[in-house]
């Protein structure tokens, strides 16, 4: 089988630069461009990164001496040399989205990591794991722009990767209400210890629009295509707070959650362990156990359990009972790989075995 040749929109950041080390040998995908900003365009890829490459393996051989073309400007040359394309522009959202229609008018399907266009109406968030079956959106979208093969499908923030999960498998046992505090590594904020020492012993209380996107971004996944369109969901109700900790990647979250009907500790534990409803499409970055919960007091921790399933699966830990909601617990999920550019990844081999791509 010949490998679809993707571009990387924003492949200079760091987001862009996971894209590029995840993809080296996939068996479905191959780098056949790369795209950034009009002061990198121009200059071989190697080149354009140099002194800032944050991965620790090497740059690929076959992206190394790739020439980086202008997002905007080069448009058309890219949409020849790619199938399709990721997005993991950093700059305005208006700009953003309409580089992606744009792209998508011409044909090429783009599956983004950014922001932009989670709230549109017609296009799709997904982590596949949770609602494969709003690929469907995507029928709806095309016939709303009259588009043939273009199409804009997005991924959710990366603050809501390691919870939404337990909050699925759990869905028959109705979640009613959430309150979680996210614990983020800098890397979220495409920063190394490097470039922001700053965070060098310190922890700030504060994310700017993280804590929003972690109760609302919840309730689009989990909401169901009704009459043409996603209805959102109405519960669970989800309070979050968003804490910068100094940790280079991999977010943690602890968690409170209130149900509806009642469950044994036991029954927790073999429903999240047993999760993985696309196991059988047989995706090559899908898990073979999604979730794993840890009998240690001290698991999940940061160092040991983020890259669990080569950072794709969920680490979860610490489950007791509390007085207030019911449950508590403590997750975990690699932020740049489930939580970007791997969970991007992942969505675009979701759509490659439906035959979007």
């Amino acid at each position: 089988m010949s490998r679809l040749k993707a571009g990387i929109l924003g492949a200079t950041g760091m987001v862009g630069q996971r894209f590029v080390s995840l993809l080296e040998n996939h068996p479905w995908f191959e780098v056949g461009c790369v795209a950034a900003s009009p002061s990198s365009a121009g200059k071989k890829y190697g080149e354009a990164v140099n002194g800032r490459w944050a991965m620790q393996g090497k740059i690929p051989g076959n992206v190394k001496n790739l020439t980086v073309k202008k997002v905007e400007d080069d448009i058309d040359e890219i949409s020849r040399q790619a199938d399709f394309v990721f997005s993991s522009l950093d700059m305005d959202k208006g700009a953003i989205k309409k580089i992606e229609e744009s792209y998508a008018a011409r044909g090429i399907p783009v599956i983004s990591n950014n922001s932009a266009n989670r709230w549109t109406e017609d296009v799709p968030m997904i982590i596949p794991e949770i609602n494969p079956e709003h690929v469907k959106l995507i029928d709806i979208q095309r016939k709303n722009r009259g588009w043939d093969r273009g199409l804009i499908a997005v991924k959710p923030n990366c603050s809501i990767q390691s919870y939404v999960p337990i909050i699925k498998a759990l869905q028959e046992y109705r979640p009613r209400k959430i309150i979680v505090t996210a614990l983020q590594a800098i890397s979220g904020a495409g920063k190394t210890f490097e470039t922001w020492p700053e965070m060098k012993d310190n922890v700030i209380p504060f994310i700017k629009n993280e804590e929003e996107k972690s109760e609302q971004e919840p309730m689009k996944i989990l909401g169901r295509i009704s009459n043409g369109k996603l209805e959102l969901a109405r519960e669970p109700e989800i309070f979050a707070t968003c804490i910068r900790v100094p940790v280079t990647d991999g977010h943690m979250t602890s968690v409170s959650i209130q149900l509806g009907k009642k469950i044994t500790k036991e029954q927790f534990i073999r429903k999240i362990n047993g999760f993985n409803p696309i196991k059988d499409l047989n995706l090559p970055s899908a898990t073979k156990q999604f979730v794993k919960y840890y009998g240690e007091e001290d698991r999940p921790q940061t160092r040991l359990d983020r890259d669990y399933e080569h950072g794709m699966g969920i680490a979860v830990g610490r489950l007791r009972q509390d007085n207030i909601l019911g449950w508590s617990f403590v997750s975990l999920s690699h932020n740049t790989i489930r939580g970007a550019a791997g969970g991007a990844i992942l969505v675009a081999e979701l759509l490659k075995a439906k035959g979007y791509l």
